[in-house]
């Protein structure tokens, strides 16, 4: 729609011109209950936004946000305007202001289903109807009219006119007048940070107090919710163990008491992300509530979420980058204070390893794809924005802090933060105003860093070479920095390198580590000389710099006979991530890395490293072994999991883990075993199957053929959920026919009648990596329709369909020319579509490099 692609200019333009002082917003969603009209338009609420501001040039024009169906009356300065004249369907034009200004604006707004503005969802098992709003970056203006930009902060006062059965929570404290909620007005906050939370919830309170160094006392009323069917799992009270334990840590670390009250958190359904750190009220996607076994990963990762959105009350709420540019101002910070404070505060003691482990391998991943940008991105407008929520902008940027705290030391890093809090509260920020503060704490030059860390892509790799004196023992040490062609730039690293050799118990240890500067492409480590020969380099040990870790070939050797016996968990950690990284550059043949996993994956104590192996090594047979091995690949893990499924303790969580892994890789030969754990033919001594297992292990059932549409409505009747009826419209999609895939294309591509949930829902299940020639003739399809779909379909089901669609499994050069043709043709195409077109194609090059390495392995 013209004008909904909001300019990097036009908002700095308006910024310059405009101040908000206040926004009074009126919503009334009684109409979410009920039957909608029939007719084909979408079902709508009113919404009446009160805007007091002031204009630096009176007399000048500009304009507000708004996207709604229609607008009822829009009056500036008491002035009625015409809204057929007014507003364009996302903006409402302002003429002539005054220096002092009131805007009124009456709409009706329409609910979403997509996740975006207020999404409205029906849940199937009981009828409720359940709302929240999702902003970010740019979708408060579906809700209500606003300046939609972060750097127009103002404060809000809400208030919602709800069914009477239901409870309304927005950022403020609420209460209920005459049939009114009237919410508390906030501190001046972002547009896109506001919330509102409708329906009968299930919600749990308790309270958090701190004395203060002042003599005084907080105390934050803390609130957890969730639908009513998901009450009986709900663990609240681990919930809220963890927000304490995050609000004593960030309390001890911050020095500035949590400035926004109360403290609710919601888990809502259909929630495109993970969550969401709008003030007072984080909103959560329901799938952190368990229904049934999941193992420490999954409390670990809830963990570091709760955590992360807590570090953006301070990191993005209060202090707020001007523009999306300076996105990682908070997204980074709060990346880094998730593993930071749950080593620090929770019982998740390891949280560096799931970081080093899983959040690295998102930003190696994506500072390798052409769309690679600097942490500091340019962000021309909001499409832009929508696409760089990242693994440059998080986990790139969380792992760079990580450097930063090694370069500038903890204390250094943590004053400068505090300072950064108190200097900017309530405001907004670019990157100087973080490096001025750290240049007062640290005393150097952070010009300097930001250039080579923040301001440059890529990812470099480092590569330890040893030279042996006559004795055998270190000569010299050095580390070699390479780049890639395309970002050129070799970065200051400051690196622990560890030296381990093997005991005669057989174990694999460390016996010298040193610290040092790497600089340039060659950097000797003259602390190590002397030191005995060892059997493993691993230079960056403990994890402290950004790069892709690689290893000599005495290293490499050793890896491949002992990566077992490394006891350290964070070593091997690292060392499972090097050789997958090295599996997806064409350096270590995928069947290789396949067999690794296979022979020690069985032994690895982390949990979530081990269940990353599972996800890496799936990944290695569905793209990047040779075609003519896969079907030996595939058996060697069905059988290779299968052991190990048989072999883990009864109960534990490395058995859940297994059983899951041996569910996604099976071939034919696990399926009798799949059947016969669902129907209780077959048991596994300690595996209990709840019903979150079984739809696992129905999803591969259906996808060979072996279960079809009655079973799984019967399934459907058992858990007749929302949960239920995701997994449900999977396996359906998932089966092995022309007609399901036709028809389950035309849901997604051809209408728009399902949720995001369902879209996200029928999208896993229509892409079967055993069923490449049945998807074969998708390619040519989805090429025809990616453009229509990204025109008019939401910007988050525009980049599902692109995303999710793409015939990754069509592994040959003509699917590459056929994206090279659409590229060629769709210049003009929205960037941020060509901009995924341009990431997957990349993934399929990856592919058939990968491909290539793989056919000249040994066939053993």
């Amino acid at each position: 729609m013209p004008g909904e692609n909001l300019s990097r200019d036009e908002a700095r333009e308006r910024a310059a011109l405009l101040a908000v002082d206040g926004y009074e917003v009126s919503l009334d969603v009684r109409s979410a209950l009920g039957e909608g009209d029939g007719d084909g338009a979408p079902r709508t609420f009113r919404s009446v936004t009160t805007i007091r501001f002031r204009c630096a040039e009176p007399g000048a024009s500009s304009f507000a946000d708004l996207i709604a169906p229609s607008v009822t009356s829009v009056s500036l300065n008491g002035r009625d305007l015409d809204p057929s004249e007014v507003f364009d369907g996302s903006r409402i034009a302002l003429e002539d202001l005054a220096a002092e200004n009131e805007l009124v604006v009456d709409a009706q707004c329409a609910y979403s289903r997509t996740g975006e503005g207020l999404h409205r969802f029906v849940d199937p098992e009981d009828g409720e109807v359940y709302l929240y709003t999702q902003y970010e970056p740019a979708d408060s203006r579906r809700v209500f009219a606003n300046f939609e930009q972060p750097d127009l902060k103002a404060p809000f006062r809400f208030e919602v006119r709800a069914p009477e059965q239901w409870t309304v929570w927005s950022n403020g404290a609420g209460e209920l007048t005459d049939g009114v909620w009237r919410f508390a007005e906030t501190k001046p906050i972002s547009t896109y940070i506001t919330c509102v939370v409708a329906g009968p919830y299930h919600y749990v309170t308790d309270s958090y107090t701190r004395e203060l160094p002042d003599g005084g006392r907080l105390e934050i009323p803390l609130g957890a919710m969730c639908r009513k069917g998901l009450a009986p799992h709900f663990d609240a009270d681990d919930v809220f163990l963890i927000t304490k334990q995050g609000l004593d840590f960030f309390h001890d670390h911050f020095d500035y008491p949590y400035p926004f009250g109360k403290y609710d958190q919601a888990f809502v359904p259909e929630y495109n992300l993970g969550a969401m750190e709008n003030p007072g009220l984080v909103t959560f996607r329901e799938e952190y509530i368990f229904r049934g076994k999941v193992t420490r990963a999954s409390y670990e990762g809830r963990a570091n979420t709760i955590l992360h959105e807590m570090a953006h009350m301070w990191f993005g709420d209060l202090v707020t980058m001007e523009w999306w540019d300076d996105l990682w101002l908070k997204e980074s910070f709060a990346d880094f204070m998730g593993a930071f404070a749950n080593v620090g505060a929770t019982r998740f003691k390891d949280a560096w390893i799931t970081f080093a482990n899983r959040r690295k391998a998102w930003a190696y991943r994506a500072d390798q794809l052409p769309s690679t940008h600097p942490i500091t991105a340019d962000i021309r407008d909001l499409e832009d924005a929508k696409l760089n929520f990242d693994g440059i902008t998080y986990a790139k940027g969380a792992s760079v802090l990580k450097q930063l705290v090694a370069y500038v030391g903890q204390d250094a890093f943590l004053e400068g933060a505090r300072r950064y809090f108190k200097r900017h509260a309530y405001g907004n920020t670019r990157l100087g105003d973080l490096l001025a503060v750290l240049e007062e704490t640290s005393g150097r030059d952070m010009g300097a860093w930001a250039r080579s860390w923040l301001q440059t892509a890529g990812v470099n790799a480092l590569t330890p070479q040893v030279l042996l004196d006559a004795e055998g023992r270190i000569d010299e040490l050095a580390v070699l920095q390479e780049a890639a062609e395309s970002h050129p730039e070799l970065r200051p690293h400051r690196v622990a390198v560890g030296l381990y050799r093997r005991g005669a118990d057989g174990t694999l240890r460390r016996y010298a580590r040193a610290e040092a500067d790497v600089d340039g492409p060659r950097t000797v480590v003259a602390e190590l000389a002397g030191a005995e020969a060892p059997d493993l380099v691993l230079v960056n040990d403990d994890d402290l710099t950004y790069c892709k870790t690689r290893f000599d070939e005495t290293s490499l050797a050793t890896l491949r006979e002992a990566l077992g016996e490394l006891t350290d968990p964070l070593a091997r950690a690292l060392c499972w991530s090097a050789l997958w990284n090295m599996t997806r550059d064409a350096l270590l043949p995928a069947r290789e890395f396949i067999g690794l996993v296979l022979r020690f994956g069985g032994r690895e104590s982390d949990i979530g490293v081990l269940q990353m192996l599972h996800a890496w090594a799936d990944s290695a047979l569905t793209h990047y072994v040779a075609p003519e091995w896969r079907e030996r690949g595939a058996r060697l893990l069905t059988e290779g999991a299968s052991e190990q499924l048989y072999a883990a303790g009864p109960g534990s969580e490395q058995q859940l883990a297994w059983a899951r892994f041996f569910a996604r890789v099976t071939d034919e030969r696990g399926l009798e075993l799949l059947s016969g754990l669902l129907d209780g033919k077959a048991t596994v001594e300690g595996l209990v199957v709840d019903q979150e297992l079984r739809w696992a292990f129905l999803e591969p059932l259906a996808a060979h053929g072996v279960v079809g549409e009655s079973e799984l409505a019967d399934e459907l009747a058992r858990d007749d959920t929302a949960s239920g009826k995701r997994h449900q419209v999977r396996c359906l999609a998932a089966r092995p026919s022309e007609a399901v895939k036709a028809q389950a294309w035309a849901q997604v591509v051809e209408s728009d009648a399902l949720s995001n949930a369902l879209v996200e829902a029928t999208i896993g299940g229509f892409a079967q990596a055993s069923q490449r020639e049945l998807l074969a003739p998708y390619t040519e399809k989805y090429f025809a329709a990616i453009d229509r779909v990204w025109r008019e379909r939401s910007i988050q089901i525009g980049m599902d369909v692109v995303r999710g669609l793409f015939p990754a499994l069509q592994q040959s050069r003509a699917t590459l020319d056929a994206t090279d043709a659409w590229l060629a043709a769709h210049e003009d195409a929205a960037p941020a579509l060509r901009r995924l077109v341009l990431e997957s194609r990349d993934d399929l090059a990856r592919a058939l490099r990968a491909q290539a390495c793989d056919a000249t392995a040994s066939t053993d």
